[in-house]
């Protein structure tokens, strides 16, 4: 029998809102997304989860969402109990957390014509997004990010995940949101070190994509390392307009081996584990990027001006750029961190690194003995630094 050929497209589309206090009785905006979903006859529901260590900041938050569900939201059900999950990167290593998600689901009837809404950072949306994913087959998400990481990368993306055996995503989904809520008060709670680590994301990006994107963070880096609100509401929306734009017009689910948005990201994996999550997501990411910078000054891809700018923007943002832990063993950690990121690839292992800012290519080997030295440089500056 001959075989039967089968080609099939689904077209996906999402909004990523701006706004400032999202749950006042007087923004609208939520009530007036859910009435795109209304439906005669039939009533949906929500359930909500909130990120323990935001709802510390935020204690009125469940009475909020409550009372405005209550007053613009007609046709949503809100479920009995707002489900409050740890935050931070422990909640993606926890298996009972997804257990708990998805037993929430079945008690309170979310379908898949419902929704579940994250509210949290990077890390809580990336367990409620897969538990969302899995559950039915997949349950209509909502994010509310609440983190700069959060609002201007991950929690505009299509991905979602939790960690498994050690190793970070490893069990995971592409799966879009039906809507972001970015609401630039939720920053304000934001200690020092969550403010700046989001930051790294639209460096990389930057550097990949948009040498006047960079220069504009490199004019603003002070600002933004005093927590200028009107400046990183422009980052925020910057950063998170060319990451939208690049999953639109690539390859939104991966099915290659390329993935120019983890540039820098293959040493910042290994560092947070390294470090048991000690060092944040975007503090590993700039680490990162500056290693592979110093990697391309080494190899001669990328001027030595190109370099002492990008190190410039990151040490006037406050990032430290070096951790023992990076030269452990030798750097034999390092290296198996990179062997786990090929592995994560499919087997085929694609770096971006700067050719200059604003242009990235993407090579497919890195020489363990020049990482080393890169790793040298970054403890060399790092004590330089501090002496200054």
């Amino acid at each position: 029998m001959p075989p039967i050929s089968q080609r099939f497209q689904v077209e996906y589309s999402y909004a990523v809102f701006f706004t400032t206090d999202l749950f006042d009785l007087s923004n609208v905006l939520l009530g007036e997304f859910f009435k795109n979903f209304s439906e005669t006859g039939f009533q949906r529901k929500a359930m909500v989860v909130v990120d323990e260590g935001f709802l510390r900041y935020h204690p009125k938050l469940q009475t909020d969402i409550v009372n405005y569900f209550s007053a613009n939201v007609t046709h949503v059900d809100l479920a009995p109990e707002i489900i409050v999950v740890p935050g931070g990167e422990a909640c993606k290593n926890d298996p009972h957390l997804f257990e708990q998600l998805a037993h929430a689901v079945d008690r309170f009837g979310i379908d898949r014509h419902s929704f579940v809404i994250g509210i949290g950072g990077g890390a809580v949306l990336d367990l409620v997004g897969y538990a969302a994913a899995v559950s039915h087959r997949g349950i209509k998400l909502i994010r509310i990010p609440t983190t700069v990481l959060a609002q201007n990368d991950s929690g505009v993306g299509v991905k979602n995940s939790i960690n498994f055996h050690g190793k970070k995503n490893f069990l995971g989904t592409f799966a879009p949101p039906v809507a972001v809520f970015n609401d630039l008060n939720f920053l304000k709670t934001l200690d020092d070190r969550d403010w700046r680590s989001g930051i790294a994301e639209a460096i990389k990006v930057a550097l990949i994509k948009d040498m006047l994107f960079f220069e504009w963070i490199e004019e603003h880096a002070l600002a933004l390392a005093h927590r200028d609100q009107e400046a990183m509401a422009y980052l925020i929306h910057r950063c998170a307009q060319m990451h939208t734009a690049h999953i639109a017009g690539g390859d939104p689910f991966e099915f290659g081996s390329s993935r120019p948005l983890d540039f820098g990201h293959w040493a910042a994996h290994k560092l947070e584990f390294l470090t048991d999550f000690q060092v944040r997501h975007g503090e590993a990411v700039a680490i990162g990027i500056a290693l592979d910078c110093i990697y391309a000054s080494k190899i001669g891809m990328l001027p030595k001006i190109d370099l002492d700018r990008i190190l410039d923007v990151l040490h006037t943002l406050g990032f430290d750029l070096y951790h023992p832990k990076l030269a452990e063993n030798d750097k034999i950690n390092l290296r198996t961190g990179l062997q786990e990121f090929r592995e994560h690839l499919g087997g085929r292992l694609t770096i971006m690194l700067l050719e200059k800012i604003g242009k990235g290519v993407e090579v497919h080997e890195l020489d363990p003995n020049i990482i080393a030295a890169a790793v040298d440089d970054l403890e060399m500056l790092h004590l330089h630094t501090a002496k200054v």
